[in-house]
């Protein structure tokens, strides 16, 4: 069993910044299978950011030059810096890890970007 819990939503100003932490209850140093996700209201579920098998990371077109993916080991944790947000990032965000052959997900984040 793996849990993964978010931390760092709130609301924040269009053109501003947050920070997302997801904390892992398992090593993550040699695991490359997670990443953000994001739904917005009335959407599907969607990838934001993810690590490759190669440990590089990708990530949505719509958020590319902004979100940044990272990785602390000693901590477990992997974050999502947000900056230059705009309104249409407004989500809950999900971080994801897969273990064993099964997806697990955090209980999400809620980021709420105002005009």
């Amino acid at each position: 069993q793996v849990q993964l819990v978010e931390s760092g939503g709130g609301l924040v100003q269009a053109g501003g910044s947050l920070r997302l932490s997801c904390a892992v209850s398992r090593s993550i140093s040699s695991r490359n299978a997670m990443g953000w996700y994001r739904q917005a209201p009335g959407k599907q579920r969607e990838l934001v950011a993810g690590f490759t098998s190669g440990g590089s990371t990708n990530y949505a077109d719509s958020v590319k030059g902004r979100f940044t993916l990272s990785r602390d080991n000693a901590k477990n944790t992997v974050y999502l810096q947000m900056n230059s947000l705009k309104p249409e990032d407004t989500a809950v965000y999900y971080c994801a890890a897969d273990w064993g052959g099964r997806r697990y997900w955090g209980q999400g984040t809620l980021v709420t970007v105002s005009s």
